[in-house]
């Protein structure tokens, strides 16, 4: 799909000058690790360098890290050497779980897997003007 032409799957926007498909918040679910091959796909044939996956895509085992699959698919898509934005308030999910809680801020500390709030604040990040909060 062109940049600026948003489908049923997003579509690719520069942020701070780094390719980014920002994927469509009603697009279906990111429910198993092969829906993970899709994202790489689409973010692949449109030369995305991100992809920025809205929390309202997150199947409901996402966020649960015994269920592996945040991992399995955040593994797949860094493997393919695409970076990852998680985008919207996961707060809700991080009081309930320490660990989710850790994998939050130690992603936000590097460069591959980042959670924020919307896309302004993922812009910033790209751009260099953003820390991440301490947490």
């Amino acid at each position: 799909m062109s940049a600026g032409n948003e489908g049923a799957r997003g579509d690719v926007r520069q942020l701070a000058g780094v390719a980014v498909l920002v994927c469509a918040a009603d697009g279906p679910r990111v429910a198993a690790e092969r829906d993970a091959a899709d994202l790489v796909g689409e973010a692949m044939s449109n030369d995305a360098q991100m992809v920025a996956l809205p929390v309202a895509r997150l199947g409901e085992r996402f966020l649960d890290l015994s269920a592996r699959l945040a991992g399995e698919v955040l593994q797949k898509l860094v493997t393919y050497g695409l970076r990852v934005a998680i985008v919207g308030d996961v707060s809700q999910a991080v009081a309930r779980s320490g660990a989710l809680r850790d994998f939050v801020r130690e992603s936000n500390r590097g460069r591959q897997v980042w959670f924020v709030a919307d896309l302004a604040e993922l812009e910033a990040r790209l751009a260099g003007g953003y820390a991440p909060a301490a947490g």
